[in-house]
């Protein structure tokens, strides 16, 4: 007779089914969450039925899929079209709903053997990807754009150029990084949770990486929790609901994670042309629409707004708590540059995932016999990407000093002796 061990026995828990709830959960979510910013922001209008088509394919580009645009105007005319961009609403619901699943059946215990992470992580990454595929083949739909009744209308009836665009999903890619995507948020998910269990061998890395990981997840999700506020209040004393509704349900943290790292001064380059345009606030459009490359900075933005310096202030204030936070979860010997030393890396790497993930890039165009784009609101371009190196560097100065000033803050209420660190699993 075999005896199995608890660990075994945790294992044979982790069967399909669960992982079948964890997988369809998130999807679930972020369906609904897709679907009413989508609805706020009018595609239920959309012809032949493609709404559900496009709730689809915003949550395939919510986990890193990628959507193609094509376009089609006859035969005497052409379209370009371009798209990148990653509605993070939609994205953070998904990841949030995912880890609690992923957590759920490992809670309550202190260690957990390799071969049970691996083998639970592996059901839902197979469940994962068959629904992953599942959604990018439903993600495709074609539109016949309306030109008017200007003189580019008359294109539809003698130059046989009306004007389509339509969009189908890269099904290689979108499995490939939507399977990242989850990897990225399964071990986010390990090393924020102080309940959720570790092989044995990455015990002693947990004092310095699960106390910074939480603290910056913290520190996002509060940035999150204020720009709602924000909104709704924007909402309830200026109007303009339905586009705020929108905005909160699919890029609501494009737009406070984008001001965060304004707020540390680090410097974006974009601009806006056409009928494009950045939903709130009204002064990013204002500095981006511009007939050449603007500079998007604290500086460039107080020039139209002087109260945007308080985001410098806000930055100072989250960061040294996000900081106090993580030195006041750490066990009582890490010492203070230490705590500056980890509060400098964890935030180094947040703000490089921003810069990854806020870049926005839409373009769209028309033109008829090889001659450029027509004009006429038919053509806009839109970009917004970071300078990465400084945006670093900047990361790396606020997260040295805010991190040795919460770790002195902290001193108090640190935890106490080596005990205290061996219960962060």
């Amino acid at each position: 007779m075999s005896l199995r061990t608890p660990s075994h026995q945790a294992f044979a828990r982790h069967g399909w089914l669960q992982a079948l709830a964890a997988v369809l959960a998130p999807i679930l979510v972020m369906g609904v969450v897709a679907a009413l910013g989508l609805w706020a922001a009018g595609a239920a209008d959309l012809p032949d039925g493609a709404f559900l088509r496009v709730v689809a394919a915003t949550v395939v580009t919510a986990v890193g899929g990628t959507i193609e645009l094509s376009g089609n105007a006859g035969d005497l005319a052409d379209t370009k079209a371009g798209l990148t961009v990653i509605p993070l609403s939609v994205t953070l619901a998904g990841a949030l709903v995912l880890a609690a699943g992923f957590l759920r059946p490992l809670r309550h215990r202190a260690v957990a053997g390799a071969p049970e992470l691996v083998g639970w992580a592996v059901r839902i990454a197979v469940l994962w990807l068959l629904t992953l595929l599942g959604l990018a083949l439903g993600a495709r739909q074609t539109f016949a754009l309306s030109l008017g009744d200007s003189t580019l209308g008359d294109l539809d009836d003698l130059l046989d150029a009306s004007p389509e665009v339509g969009f189908t999903t890269d099904v290689p890619q979108t499995l490939l990084f939507g399977l990242l995507w989850l990897a990225g948020v399964l071990v986010l998910a390990l090393l924020v949770s102080r309940g959720a269990p570790l092989p044995g061998r990455l015990l002693r890395f947990q004092e310095s990486v699960r106390p910074a990981a939480y603290a910056m997840v913290v520190l996002l999700l509060t940035y999150v929790a204020l720009g709602a506020l924000v909104a709704l209040v924007t909402a309830a004393t200026k109007g303009h609901a339905s586009e705020t509704l929108a905005v909160l349900l699919l890029g609501l943290p494009n737009l406070v994670w984008l001001a965060f790292t304004l707020g540390l001064g680090v410097t974006w380059s974009g601009r806006v042309e056409g009928p494009f345009g950045l939903p709130m606030p009204h002064v990013l459009d204002e500095v981006l629409r511009t007939p050449d490359v603007s500079t998007l900075n604290v500086r460039t933005l107080a020039q139209h707004d002087g109260n945007v310096w308080w985001l410098v202030a806000v930055d100072a204030v989250l960061l040294l708590a996000a900081a106090f936070v993580m030195a006041a979860r750490s066990p009582a010997r890490v010492r203070v540059w230490q705590h500056a030393l980890h509060m400098a890396v964890a935030l180094a790497l947040t703000v490089l995932m921003i810069c990854l993930l806020g870049r926005i890039s839409a373009h769209y165009g028309l033109s008829v016999l090889g001659i450029g784009d027509l004009g006429g609101g038919l053509s806009g371009d839109l970009f917004l990407k970071p300078k990465v190196w400084t945006a670093l560097g900047f990361a790396l100065a606020w997260g040295l000093v805010t991190g040795f000033l919460g770790g002195l803050l902290a001193r108090p209420v640190r935890r106490r002796g080596p005990k205290a660190g061996r219960r962060e699993g």
